[in-house]
């Protein structure tokens, strides 16, 4: 371990020089994980004319950005982005290097895991720093990889204390972006692009994509309806509720699997991960899949028909009773609240 650097790096992901957010949501978690290890949170930021983005990095507190700027690597290709963070992490042996759980990351970390010779645990849902005893050896200040696993039936903590460098993925959403309390003087770090031949193998020569029109993530409000919703019909009361609240409307897998409700919509382990200020779940029972996806909300409501629901664990508040009968009178009084304030102005 002695030959290694006591560092958290976080891949940035960009696209076209935009970053992504879940980027920034790890450089706020690698901030808390490089305090535990008493080490230093680094960024790796990889494209074309990203010295603005890897300045960015530093408000959420890198202090030091190592960047690889080229034309030739505006658009993510597996080849040489692999190849690049597969010879910064050989040479510079970090303890801990953290990719969102998009696409992207999906198809680098594993990568990157492999050439190295490195842990890796995929769609995270939490990171920790602890001492661990594991078949009576003491390994000090591992990274606890916590994630859903078994279908989503358990919590897992995985841990991998056969290599110093650890590497997880995480998905966008879980951990909370925060801008470091304390302005850091970061320092960028340029290292040189060489280009091989292999990273010409694939030439992108035209891209399209579409902005999703639904943004769960940004919504302050969310009213969600599970499989006890009963019906696609039933459903439109869930889409009035979050109409006169001014939310969005969300489902959980069992909701999307019964046609009630749209997949881009879903919340939970195979979905969206959000945190709105308030959440309502309608009908939701609280398997671990759709928890992990809406537990960080500020304020949760469940409604739900039985007592024992395992969604009542994690409420703030509770209602229990039919909500064919809840949801409409929410509604009404919601009505009345918005008339009255109305009609005071």
């Amino acid at each position: 371990m002695n030959n290694y650097a006591n560092e958290v790096w976080v891949f940035i992901e960009q696209r076209s020089g935009i970053p992504a957010d879940v980027s920034f949501e790890l450089l706020s978690k690698g901030r808390k994980l490089a305090k535990d290890i008493n080490g230093k949170l680094k960024s790796v930021v990889i494209g074309s004319q990203v010295d603005p983005l890897a300045k960015e990095t530093f408000l959420y507190g890198a202090e030091e950005a190592m960047v690889v700027d080229d034309p030739e690597l505006k658009y993510y290709k597996t080849m040489p982005y692999s190849r690049i963070m597969s010879s910064l992490v050989s040479k510079h042996k970090p303890r801990i290097v953290l990719y969102g759980a998009t696409f992207i990351g999906r198809d680098l970390a594993p990568r990157v895991a492999s050439f190295t010779k490195s842990g890796l645990t995929a769609d995270c849902t939490e990171l920790k720093i602890s001492d661990v005893t594991y078949l009576r050896k003491d390994y000090q200040k591992l990274l606890l990889q916590i994630r859903p696993a078994f279908g989503g039936n358990i919590i897992a903590t995985i841990i991998t204390p056969d290599v110093p460098i650890q590497m997880a993925t995480v998905r966008e959403g879980v951990m909370e972006k925060s801008i470091a309390k304390n302005n850091v003087n970061g320092k960028i770090k340029k290292i040189p692009y060489v280009s091989e031949k292999i990273d010409k193998m694939i030439k992108i020569i035209d891209r399209h994509f579409e902005e999703s029109k639904i943004n769960l993530k940004a919504a302050p409000i969310i009213v969600a309806g599970g499989y006890g919703m009963g019906s696609k019909d039933n459903f439109k009361m869930v889409e009035e509720l979050a109409n006169v609240l001014g939310g969005e409307v969300a489902g959980s897998r069992a909701a999307v699997d019964a046609g009630f409700i749209p997949h881009e919509r879903q919340v939970g382990q195979t979905g969206v991960t959000v945190r709105p200020k308030l959440y309502i779940a309608c009908g939701i029972s609280g398997a671990i899949q759709h928890v992990v996806g809406m537990q960080g909300a500020e304020i949760i409501v469940a409604i739900n028909r039985d007592p024992n629901a395992a969604i009542f664990k994690i409420a703030h508040y509770g209602i229990v009773g039919d909500l064919h009968k809840v949801i409409p009178i929410l509604i009404e009084e919601i009505k009345k609240v918005k008339a009255e304030e109305a009609a005071d102005k």
